[in-house]
């Protein structure tokens, strides 16, 4: 048996015939990466998102609003703001 002292800390034991990696099991700067455009996120396979008050009507809830229109609506159609909407 060997000991291995870890970067936490830790002391594991270990047989001498046995095989391990030692190093990081992650990417820490993977929040870090800069796309540069909507192209590259395309090729990685994420498709845009169309918020619902630039489609019609028909399509959201949100939708229609070019003079004002109606106040903000659940994905249902009822009113989200304002009145409470659940029952107690």
């Amino acid at each position: 048996m060997c000991k291995i002292k870890l970067p936490s800390g830790i002391l594991v034991k270990l047989s001498n015939t046995s095989y391990s990696t030692l190093g990081v099991n992650s990417n820490p700067k993977h929040n870090l990466v800069v796309y540069g455009k909507a192209g590259t996120r395309r090729l990685l396979g994420c498709r845009p998102s169309v918020r619902g008050i630039a489609m019609n009507p028909v399509d959201h809830p949100h939708g229609g609003r070019t003079n004002g229109g109606k106040p903000s609506m659940t994905p249902w159609g009822k009113p989200s703001r304002g009145r409470p909407t659940v029952n107690k």
